[in-house]
């Protein structure tokens, strides 16, 4: 139905009502990002948190496969196309990136609304000033990722800033006692003594 949104999916060929906050989906892309998490694992966290009654879900394979693609249709805000694209957005790495450029989209502070559709918040998302940081950055990702050519300004942007502009969240930093514990541990191993 135009100019509305949905709060129900099919799934072999009966409605099941959905959790449709921007909050419960962006969960489910962070599950699927987990690398600690196997593939069965992100479908069950997907089907758990996605649908809200999940238990009364078929249990076949059928069922799974049909639920876990009107979730994914849903997330893509039914506009996914056959090729995959390239990941441009962390959403964890990037959220005090995100969240500022969504709320200027928005007009308003959208972490403080109790409920907000993820097609509206994808709307917002969508509407993000290009010349803002955020929007410079993912500009800067996605021609990284199509192999297409920085602008001088881009390159420069992308010297200064090179853990911005990475997709990939760096690993936690040691704090300096945890470098020189573990410089000490190294010069133990290689057959130091604590007396020098």
């Amino acid at each position: 139905m135009i100019g509305r949104l949905p709060q129900t999916v099919e799934v072999c060929h009966k409605k099941y009502a959905v959790r449709t906050d921007y909050r419960d989906i962006l969960r489910i892309i962070t599950a699927f990002n987990d690398k600690d998490l196997s593939d069965k694992e992100k479908v069950f966290v997907c089907l758990r948190r996605f649908f809200k009654d999940s238990d009364s879900l078929p249990k076949d394979q059928v069922t799974y496969m049909e639920a876990l693609k009107a979730a994914n249709a849903f997330i893509e805000c039914r506009l996914s196309n056959d090729r995959p694209s390239p990941k441009v957005v962390n959403w964890e790495k990037d959220e005090q990136l995100i969240f500022p450029a969504i709320n200027k989209a928005a007009g308003m502070e959208v972490r403080s609304v109790p409920y907000l559709h993820w097609w509206t918040f994808l709307g917002y998302f969508q509407s993000i000033d290009r010349d803002d940081l955020w929007g410079l950055v993912l500009t800067i990702r996605q021609k990284k990722a199509l192999g297409k050519k920085l602008e001088k300004y881009e390159k420069e942007f992308l010297a200064a800033n090179r853990d911005l502009c990475s997709i990939e969240q760096k690993e936690d930093r040691q704090t300096p006692e945890d470098q020189i514990r573990s410089i000490y541990e190294q010069l133990v191993k290689e057959g130091g003594t604590d007396n020098g």
